[in-house]
């Protein structure tokens, strides 16, 4: 089968590999129906993610259909169409109870596909505690409407949940990007009276816009952000703030914004070391939150895209099988065509 492999030192091919099998009774084998790139890719690409191991299968983001389950397996079984989750977790140990499963303890608990061990970029994909790691999809839900429920998505839904977001509240979303966008449509569940976006990039917040996500959008260097988000909150700054961009100054520009006694929370995966500066912030008394997605919500999210609450498929800008998928990623990683997210179909060779 074809598949995206990292192969380090900024290296990543399409390749011949062999079938994925069953090895624990925990397992399933999904035929890969769609697929996506995600900006945790180029981080791995790039040398930012330590427990990437070179050789590996690529993604983490994608939906398929179940073609094989081992012995153990009960929730799903073949013919399923099912949703993959960005983490592999056991169910059992001290963390999974607790729903913390990206410090699953398990030898590949967390953030495991398309990171240590095989993920989706491909015809097939192993899936590991299939019972925990898979949803499955209902037939009105289409793939792309379900493409992003095991990640982009279910960091949304994980960043809006502990925002501690309340009724008529403001909240601002520093980047418009894919992640952005999800903790957006998140956040609106919990009813703030107004989402503020922020980015560099104009056509993202004018989507935002246009998709009821963001009331205000503002652009660091021609809007004066501090300012700005006072005039609009009677001088206290934002409730809750999301820091989705992950850029150089990124960071300080979110506890910047914040009011005292706020709630930060830190979506993004940094490239680079960020600085507390603690003695400027004295007083202001804010919560800082930060570190992986749970995917512990996935069939919640399921449920809300289902019933029609909850779609991120508006998302997906661009489309191609898996044999383009390179041109895919120079596209995605320069930003090139107003690209947000690329809809991958192994099937179409073309």
């Amino acid at each position: 089968m074809k598949a995206v492999v990292y192969k380090g030192n900024g290296q990543i091919v399409l390749e011949e590999r062999p079938m994925p099998e069953i090895i624990d009774d925990r397992d399933a084998i999904v035929k890969v129906t769609l697929t996506t790139i995600c900006s945790s890719d180029i981080h791995i690409k790039h040398g930012a993610v330590p427990r990437a191991v070179p050789g590996t299968i690529l993604g983490h983001e994608f939906v398929g259909k179940v073609i094989e389950v081992g012995g153990a397996v009960k929730k799903v079984k073949p013919g399923d169409r099912v949703a993959v989750n960005v983490e592999t977790f056991c169910g059992e140990c001290y963390f999974c109870k607790r729903g913390f499963v990206n410090n699953c303890t398990d030898e590949h608990g967390g953030w495991a596909l398309g990171c240590s061990i095989d993920g989706g970029q491909a015809e097939y994909a192993r899936i590991p505690f299939a019972d925990n790691g898979l949803t499955v999809i209902p037939d009105h839900v289409t793939d792309e409407q379900a493409l992003f429920n095991g990640d982009i998505l279910s960091t949304g839904y994980w960043a809006a949940k502990i925002g501690e977001i309340k009724p008529a509240d403001t909240v601002a979303v520093i980047g418009a990007g894919p992640a952005g966008l999800c903790t957006m449509l998140c956040a609106r569940l919990y009813t703030p009276a107004k989402i503020i976006a922020i980015d560099t990039d104009e056509y993202r917040l004018n989507l935002a816009k246009e998709k009821g996500l963001a009331d205000l959008t503002l652009v660091p260097g021609r809007d004066d952000l501090e300012k700005r988000i006072k005039e609009v909150t009677e001088g206290r700054g934002a409730d809750t703030v999301f820091e989705a961009a992950g850029g150089k100054d990124t960071f300080q520009t979110a506890w910047k914004i914040a009011r005292p006694n706020a709630v930060v929370v830190v979506v993004a995966m940094y490239e680079e070391p960020q600085m507390l500066p603690l003695p400027d912030m004295y007083g202001k008394n804010l919560v800082f939150k930060t570190g992986g997605v749970d995917g512990s919500y996935c069939q919640e999210i399921m449920d809300l895209t289902s019933c029609g609450k909850l779609d991120a498929g508006f998302l997906i800008t661009h489309r191609c099988g898996l044999n383009h998928i390179m041109e895919a990623y120079d596209v995605f990683e320069n930003k090139r065509d107003h690209v947000i997210k690329y809809a991958v179909t192994p099937q179409l060779n073309d």
